[in-house]
């Protein structure tokens, strides 16, 4: 069966359980579960014959042959001896609760996952169905801010070109998709360096560290890297369940790749001020520039701390970010004075799942103390670029110019070439002390004009037209809550 057929089979059993109050999320994470037992009884079969110590009562047979009576509760015990069980049972279960009441359709899908072996699969293949149940979810249930775009995650590791023996981190990792951008591209341009043993094993098992605070989110993270080979059934890439704010990172890393959470305010303020931090709703990190409770500004200084000198970064951030006062100007200032903070993606509105979602992606070295930012290029693919999620989806093509230009070894080169390379003239150079004089130190900078104020005759179509009113009103109804929360806290 190909992998859209066996996705759609899969996914239109949900369609059916609806009924039951059963969501797009629900159902995904009910099928981990049980996918994750199918696998477990697929693996130790000859000529795996491995031993994963799946209580009987909880296997995989022990529920196919179960009959319809007791199978509800049965499943239900299972899942609570699952979590209490150690090592990858414990984190694919923990906290799980049955969600299919109706014993017969808890039956259906268990007979459903049954036709089909994973095991026998490539890893390429049943990752890739993962995948594409994960962005199903996505975009029926709307939590699309939690799922970055694939062609953006493309890009971006096309731009920061991971290798093998490095560690790649992701503060926010959802469900893991930078992670398996960066496997991709590590398989597909160092295939010969893996044979080697260390290499592999350190990919497998050491490359990837991840942390995000829904346990449920980690857990579809988990099966995602463990069907793309990242791990085994017995020992898992570290994802933890947890805030990643909270703490200083114990551990310095190579790479950090990251869209963090879109909502700007928290229910707490990170600050670097010890006094301060001794009042209620107030955490203390002594590596943090300033005090802030804007989760982006937050997680910019998280990430910065993370980075081991010379590591490199990638952050899909909203706009907010660019031109903020307060906090967000002196985060700009140590930014361009502690980073290389080197390229910045001005993306366009219309490619994530939720609505009123304007971003951008900044590029950026850790350097030794004393090395500053002298120049930041910026590629504006937002001025007269129009994408909807259906007709017209962004696509990794669309942004194969900016990476032409993001690895172009000399990016002075004469105007001649560039008219070839950089089209319209989209990638154009800020200095450092162009930068620092312009007001609160903003960097929402715009040099296109937008055509559709020029000549009315080049207007986009309706459909794309009445999407970005849409996006607009969106933003800025999402700006005035987070003005209005940050109000209330006052």
């Amino acid at each position: 069966m190909s992998d859209n057929n066996l996705v759609a089979k899969i996914w239109s059993f949900c369609d059916t359980l609806r009924d039951d109050g059963v969501s797009y999320g629900d159902y995904l994470e009910q099928i981990t579960y049980l996918l994750f037992l199918k696998m477990a009884d697929e693996y130790s079969n000859p000529p795996y014959n491995r031993n994963f110590h799946i209580p009987v009562n909880c296997s995989w047979d022990f529920f196919l042959n179960h009959p319809l009576e007791g199978l509800v509760l049965d499943y239900m015990n299972a899942l609570n001896i699952l979590s209490d069980s150690g090592k990858m049972l414990s984190k694919i279960f923990k906290g799980a609760q049955n969600k299919i009441h109706d014993p017969y359709k808890l039956k259906k899908l268990i007979e459903l996952l049954n036709e089909d072996n994973w095991v026998s699969e490539s890893t390429d293949i049943k990752g890739d169905i993962y995948e594409s149940l994960l962005q199903k979810s996505a975009e029926s249930s709307g939590a699309g801010q939690y799922f970055t775009p694939r062609s953006i995650i493309k890009t971006i590791v096309e731009c920061i070109e991971p290798k093998p023996l490095e560690t790649i981190s992701d503060p926010t990792c959802g469900t893991g998709g930078f992670f398996l951008g960066a496997l991709e591209y590590i398989n597909s341009n160092y295939e010969a360096e893996l044979d080697n043993i260390e290499k592999k094993e350190f990919l497998q098992f050491r490359t990837f560290h991840g942390w995000d605070i829904v346990p449920s989110t980690a857990r579809l993270c988990l099966m995602n890297l463990f069907l793309h080979g990242i791990g085994d059934l017995e020992e898992t890439p570290e994802i933890e369940v947890v805030d990643s704010l909270l703490t200083v990172p114990k551990n310095k890393v190579k790479i950090v790749l990251a869209n963090p959470p879109f909502g700007k305010s928290s229910t707490y303020t990170i600050t670097n001020d010890e006094k301060l931090s001794k009042q209620e709703g107030f955490i203390f990190r002594e590596d943090f520039w300033t005090t802030s409770s804007n989760k982006q500004l937050c997680f910019v200084q998280h990430i910065i701390s993370m980075l081991e000198t010379e590591g490199r970064a990638a952050i899909v951030l909203p706009d907010n970010v660019l031109f903020e006062g307060g906090a967000g100007e002196i985060v700009r200032k140590k930014l361009l004075e502690e980073t290389d903070l080197h390229t910045i993606l001005r993306l366009p509105t219309g490619i994530f799942y939720a609505n009123g979602v304007k971003v951008n992606v900044l590029f950026l070295e850790k350097r030794k103390k004393g090395v500053k930012t002298k120049e930041i290029w910026f590629y504006d693919y937002r001025t007269n670029i129009h994408h909807t999620l259906k007709k017209h989806p962004l696509k990794f093509e669309n942004l194969k110019k900016f990476v032409d230009c993001y690895k172009a070894t000399n990016r002075e080169q004469t105007i001649e070439t560039w008219s070839e390379l950089n089209p319209n003239g989209r990638f154009k150079k800020y200095t450092y002390d162009e930068l620092i004089l312009r007001d609160k130190l903003n960097f929402d900078v715009f040099w296109l004009k937008d055509d559709s104020f020029v000549d009315l005759d080049i207007l986009p179509e309706p459909e794309i037209l009445s999407q970005e009113i849409i996006d607009s009103l969106e933003s800025a109804l999402n700006n005035f809550r987070e003005i209005v929360k940050s109000l209330s806290k006052t």
